[in-house]
């Protein structure tokens, strides 16, 4: 199962962020910023090992986009294949991924909730329907909601209450119901606080 369905703020307080964002686990890291466990007031982040500081950050990212291991590893194989910089493209190819995208949008108020409205079958990709999550969206791709999505009380909600501005590469149309890929995200662009740099040099060991 890719879905990790364990206590989040468990996670996000070993890793020191907050990884799927949600309230509760900001509420966790503010009264406790540090990591669980019965050792956890006496652990130093700051006396780590090369390799845990490779591997947080793998965990980071992985969680964030909730991907398993192997799903996660073979993003990076693809990623090591084309092109350009190994870790840039990692990471582009995890933000166009379309349950991410539908996050992206304010579709979904977190990844987790998007994943569930593209699995329930509610998205259109240019014009069919499409409910596999991990479907990577191409440069002018159109998406939108389907009719009975529009209607959802917790969409409606997410578009007007969260309000969530689309990174420069997305274009949202002005009823906030569909969608456009302008082009592939840049590494100034996605905001994910992730050190790719680590990943690469802990998969290529």
């Amino acid at each position: 199962m890719s879905r990790y369905t364990g206590p989040r703020s468990r996670v996000s307080r070993r890793l020191g962020v907050n990884v799927w964002g949600t309230k509760g686990e900001t509420i966790a890291l503010e009264r406790r910023p540090y990591p669980p466990g019965e050792h956890g007031r006496s652990r130093r982040r700051g006396n780590v090992s090369e390799y845990l500081l490779q591997l947080q950050e793998k965990q980071k990212a992985r969680y964030t986009y909730g991907l398993n291991e192997r799903q996660f590893r073979n993003i990076f194989k693809e990623a090591a294949r084309h092109k350009g910089v190994t870790g840039e493209n990692m990471l582009r190819f995890l933000e166009l991924r379309l349950d991410n995208v539908v996050y992206r949008l304010g579709w979904g108020a977190t990844r987790p909730q998007a994943r569930q409205l593209v699995s329930h079958g509610h998205i259109n990709v240019n014009g069919r329907r499409v409910n596999i999550p991990s479907y990577r969206l191409r440069k002018d791709d159109v998406l939108s909601l389907r009719d009975k999505a529009r209607e959802m009380v917790v969409v409606g909600w997410n578009l007007d209450v969260l309000d969530r501005t689309p990174p420069a590469w997305l274009s949202r149309s002005d009823d906030g119901f569909e969608a456009t890929v302008r082009d592939a995200p840049l590494r100034e662009q996605i905001d994910v606080p992730v050190r790719e740099q680590l990943i690469v040099e802990l998969y290529s060991k």
